[in-house]
């Protein structure tokens, strides 16, 4: 059972991120297969993370999952709310029972960097410019700036965002140990609502969430 990794963010809020190494098989004996999904790696990374969502809280009832015109799955009766990604051999879940959440995965590779005109604003693409002389961890930020922003457009839920304009870096970034961050950023299109956006690098994964 490849868990690789789980974490308790207080009782009402848990996270975790599943290694894909099983057959579809595994996976549907306890998850329905509603999506139709014909690529069949990506049926697999939808099923895992799925599988994902009853590992966190038992209860989760897989059944009754629906999916908004947004493409957000979601439960009509809001008992958890949740949000899922996937990435090349992994899947990650959050679950909370009191607040919204979004989270991202995704590997770290120079590709990021050649769209990051598509997601960073001036002033965030200035920011970690200072961190150019060490290409490496510059990449980092760049991966961690894109989970970041796609971790927020989950969390709010209904579309039609400018990763650029609406959702912005709103301070200085927080180095931690253990090659973890925190970011504060400000989400903005009726009224501004400040958030907190976790991330945490696994060499070559990068996970970013956010619950409010």
């Amino acid at each position: 059972m490849p868990l690789f990794y789980q974490q308790i963010i207080d009782e009402n809020t848990k996270l975790g991120i599943w290694r894909i190494e099983e057959p579809e098989d595994f996976f549907l004996q306890k998850v329905p297969l509603k999506k139709d999904v014909s690529h069949p790696y990506k049926r697999l990374q939808h099923l895992a993370g799925r599988y994902l969502l009853p590992t966190l809280f038992a209860d989760f009832p897989l059944s009754e999952i629906e999916i908004a015109d947004t493409r957000k799955p979601f439960l009509p009766d809001e008992k958890f709310h949740f949000s899922i990604s996937h990435c090349g051999n992994f899947a990650a879940a959050i679950v909370s029972t009191k607040r919204r959440v979004g989270i991202d995965v995704e590997l770290v590779t120079s590709r990021l960097e050649t769209i990051s005109s598509k997601f960073l604003n001036e002033n965030e693409r200035q920011t970690l410019d200072n961190w150019s002389y060490l290409p490496h961890v510059h990449l980092q930020l760049v991966a961690l700036m894109w989970s970041a922003k796609e971790a927020v457009f989950k969390w709010y839920g209904n579309g039609k965002v400018d990763f650029k304009h609406n959702m912005r870096l709103d301070g200085p970034i927080s180095i931690l140990a253990r090659d973890a961050a925190t970011l504060p950023f400000v989400f903005e299109k009726e009224k501004p609502i400040h958030l907190k956006v976790h991330g945490k690098l696994f060499r070559p994964l990068m996970m970013v969430w956010v619950a409010d």
